[in-house]
Parts: C-alpha cells; structure tokens; sequence
C-alpha cells in the first residue's frame, strides 16, 4: 500500500540509538520528519544528514522533530551520530518493519543490478499523527528547503 497526504501515519515502535524506545504514539501531538535513508556514513546519506543537522535551529524554531530511520544498528547509528555531530535521533528498524509499513522497503537498481534496500523517502507528519508531505525525490544537499519550503519543490 502507498501512503498518501493527509493519511494516518501508520502504527510503529522501536528503539533510538540510545537504546530509548520512540513509537508514534510518544510523538502523537508533534510535529515530525521521519526521514528514511539506506545506510549510516554512506555518502549521500551524510550529505543528507549533514544538511539537516547545518539546518536544525529552523526545525527547532518551527517545532519540528527530525528522526532518521534506516535497518542500521543502535551501534552503527551512535557512531554516525557521534562521528557528524548530528543533533537528532536515528531510528533503528532492522528488521524492516517501519520501512515496510512506510512503503519504503523495496526494489532499487543500481549500475544496472537490481536489490532490495531502502528507497529514500522523507515524511512530514503534523500534530494530528497525518501526513503532511512526503518528499520521494529528496535533494540531500538541500534537504532541509523541501521539507520547510515544499512549495518550491512541488
């Protein structure tokens, strides 16, 4: 099934990279990005993630909570927090289930050979627990402008 805006973001529950348990129903009542990438200190994924932490006062000033998602481990996730000074949490969803029920587990190619990963895929999500905006051509290097300016980019 393939979300759209303006549904219920779907049900999840999982640990942060501080072994903290986060689901959606802690975040009901927030604003929030979940924003679904394919693997820690990758390049285009630190690019990404850099530029939402350089732009992390203008979610703040906004209200907005930003949390990455990707089957990496608790591990793996402090290391890439720790290594770029990043000021949000990661997600871990190693055995896939948030990215499957986001619709963001699936089929990808790459120099012409075909697997299974993650297809990057950022949500907005309001107070309510609806989805505000879903950005599936992110821009890592400006990532931040089509989550808070998503006119520009529609």
């Amino acid at each position: 099934m393939k979300l759209k805006i303006g549904d219920i973001v779907p049900e999840f529950k999982s640990t942060l990279e501080n072994d903290e348990i986060i689901s959606s129903d802690m975040l009901a009542g927030s604003r929030y990005v979940l924003y679904f990438y394919p693997a820690d200190d990758t390049p285009t994924c630190t690019t990404q993630a850099c530029n939402l932490r350089d732009n992390y006062m203008a979610f703040s000033d906004q209200g907005i909570k930003v949390f990455g998602v990707s089957p990496d481990a608790a591990k793996s996730h402090r290391k890439f927090i720790a290594k770029y000074d990043l000021p949000f949490s990661l997600i871990v969803d190693e055995d896939k289930k948030i990215c499957n029920s986001f619709g963001v587990w699936g089929e990808k190619t790459n120099f012409g050979r075909t697997y299974m990963g993650v297809i990057r895929t950022t949500f907005v999500i309001d107070e309510k627990g609806r989805i505000e905006n879903i950005i599936d051509n992110v821009k890592a290097k400006d990532h931040h402008n089509q989550i808070l300016l998503p006119s520009k980019y529609e």
